[in-house]
């Protein structure tokens, strides 16, 4: 079982972009799909502004022998509520399609955590499209609780 190795978890760079995008896009759901073109350079602006950006990161783990196979963005979320702490927020969340259910999102689950934790956030919090159930027993599964009704506005 391939979650029994190390894998390696870092920010994510520059080369990591194609697979990060792929993955995204593979997990992606039927709202946003169609908005989606694939062509890493689409999302080229978007990740180098990420890169600069203090509060936020995209990060890859990556198999020893350098592949990256799951990948996360965190973001630390200032507030005033809950004496002002901060919360870490989870996005695009996904491991490549062929390497699920062998641990490796566990794994970077709980690195996302341990980050969040280090950084002094009160919480890590996350949203899920609805038309995931299988992410869904996966969070739950880790103790996340599905507490709010989420609502978007897609443009």
């Amino acid at each position: 079982m391939l979650g029994v190795l190390m894998l390696k978890i870092r920010v994510a760079r520059d080369e990591d972009l194609e697979a990060v995008v792929q993955m995204m896009n593979g997990g992606a759901s039927s709202q946003r799909i169609h908005l989606e073109d694939g062509a890493t350079d689409t999302y080229k602006p978007a990740f180098c502004a990420i890169q600069k950006c203090p509060n936020t990161d995209i990060y890859v783990g990556e198999t020893e022998a350098g592949e990256a196979v799951a990948t996360f963005q965190l973001t630390y979320v200032k507030g005033l509520a809950f004496n002002g702490k901060p919360r870490g927020q989870i996005e695009s969340m996904h491991t490549r399609a062929d390497m699920r259910g062998q641990g490796l999102g566990q794994e970077m689950l709980a690195h996302a955590v341990k980050l969040a934790r280090d950084e002094g956030c009160c919480m890590v919090q996350l949203t899920s499209n609805k038309e995931r159930d299988g992410a869904h027993r996966f969070y739950a599964s880790n103790g996340f609780v599905p507490t709010h009704e989420g609502f978007k506005l897609i443009f």
